[in-house]
């Protein structure tokens, strides 16, 4: 055991420290579609970058215009110039890059790479340009681009390229100091006096920056390791919202999101509502007629037209029942008109059905048995802690379903209640289709006789 836990620990403190630096060990523990979204959203970190980069390109130029003015340099060729123009073409190509996905992770080391060399040639250069010393360019403020460059790795959201960019930037600055040393002209103090009012070297002060780097970098670091932690987790969560808003209907997935306190079970709000209940007639022979897959195909064309007729009308889809599917109107969200609405889309499924086209051929034509009944629902939320759900509880869902099994016994394909057709003409519903009233029908399970109204016929 002990062996055992020798040999196993190390790679696990390897792939932890790799997937803290951004290395990549994280992605094999990502979906394929997590992993899309976060390279998509570096792909576009890039190219902020290079817009950045061009933008800091065109101040230093018009900084150094200013400058050149107020003091001409004495040299016949000026080098920062030819520096510049050759970092911008690098900058455009980059950018191209970019913008085309094709910046690999060995273009984008050399970049990195790339944008300190040049920043560093470019104050080194400064002491021929002007003819002084070397260490005249350890007080040039154009150091503190280095911090600009490191802050644009950050953008990308990979450690990695944040501490090479610190990296560059000291072993770059270090490399100055060390020439400047090594040059001798000016000389070593201990006085900021003499420090800021001559050439030479206080050995504090550059050791200051590169402290300064080093803690701007292990800083940026650790806010990008926290901030991609963050990064992948939204995107999970989003990939993970989005494929659960298809096993909701959408105002159910608004709902949820939107809630500012935990869902539980036993929550419920009264409704006005409608319910809106429809089968698939002859589903049982069709089961053992049909090859599985075949079967599954033409439940999945029955629903899917079932389904948009429903949401065409405001209603929402509260249950798949097999071959069955149960529906309400106003009660996800309230409605003036939730009676109209359901009788519009039994209208609208009856029409559909007439114009069926079978998703293969061979499968038989389909008839579907509907029936609506309107009153006081509780909608909410029932089920335990591990497992809930959303539904419709009442009088009218059980009246619902006994009249769509009714449908049998009068011949019809589609009835309501009395009540709930009063109702949906109240609210401004006029049929499409014949009707048939009917009065004092006995029900299956209801006591009292119900007066019906048949909305279509088998």
């Amino acid at each position: 055991m002990t062996h055992a836990a020798a040999v196993t620990s190390p790679p696990g403190t390897a792939a932890r420290a790799r997937r803290w630096l951004g290395l990549g060990a994280d992605a094999a523990d990502l979906p394929r579609r997590v992993q899309a979204l976060v390279v998509r959203q570096q792909d576009t970190a890039e190219i902020i970058i290079g817009v950045m980069q061009a933008m800091a390109i065109a101040t230093f130029a018009v900084l150094y215009a200013l400058s050149r003015t107020a003091n001409p340099p004495p040299m016949e060729i000026e080098p920062v110039p030819v520096t510049l123009a050759l970092y911008a073409l690098f900058t455009a190509l980059r950018l191209w890059l970019a913008i085309r996905r094709r910046l690999g992770p060995g273009l984008l080391a050399t970049s990195v790479v790339i944008d300190f060399t040049v920043l560093f040639l470019t104050i080194w250069s400064f002491h021929l340009q002007y003819m002084a010393p070397l260490a005249v360019v350890l007080k040039a403020p154009t150091v503190m681009y280095v911090f600009i460059l490191i802050t644009l790795r950050a953008l990308r959201f990979e450690t990695r390229w944040v501490l090479l960019a610190g990296a560059a930037a000291m072993l770059g600055w270090t490399a100055i100091v060390a020439a400047a040393l090594l040059q001798g002209s000016a000389g070593v103090t201990r006085s900021f006096l003499a420090y800021v009012t001559s050439p030479a070297i206080l050995i504090g002060a550059e050791f200051d920056k590169l402290v300064s780097i080093a803690m701007v970098t292990a800083l940026l670091a650790l806010v990008v390791a926290r901030g991609r932690a963050v990064l992948v987790e939204a995107m999970r969560e989003q990939i993970a919202a989005a494929e659960l808003s298809r096993f909701f209907v959408p105002e159910i997935a608004t709902r949820i999101r939107g809630a500012e306190a935990e869902q539980m079970a036993g929550q419920a709000e009264r409704r006005q509502a409608c319910i809106l209940m429809t089968d698939l007639r002859g589903f049982t022979g069709m089961a053992r007629a049909m090859e599985p897959d075949a079967l599954l195909r033409l439940l999945a064309a029955y629903q899917a037209l079932v389904v948009r007729a429903v949401r065409a009308h405001g209603g929402s889809i509260d249950k798949y029942l097999g071959d069955g599917v149960l529906a309400s109107f106003g009660a996800v969200a309230p409605s003036d008109t939730h009676a109209a609405d359901a009788l519009r889309a039994i209208e609208a499924v009856q029409a559909a059905v007439a114009d069926w086209a079978p998703p293969e051929p061979g499968m038989p034509p389909v008839t579907i048995g509907m029936a609506a009944s309107s009153g006081e629902v509780l909608f909410g939320t029932v089920g335990a802690e591990g497992r809930l759900e959303y539904t419709v509880i009442g009088d009218p869902v059980n009246q619902t379903a006994k009249l769509e099994k009714h449908n049998k016994a009068e011949g019809s394909v589609a009835l309501t209640d009395a009540a709930t057709y009063a109702l949906a003409e109240a609210q401004g519903y006029a049929p499409a289709v014949p009707i048939e009233r009917r009065a004092a029908r006995q029900v299956a399970g209801v006591e009292a006789p119900l007066d019906l109204v048949l909305l279509g016929r088998s």
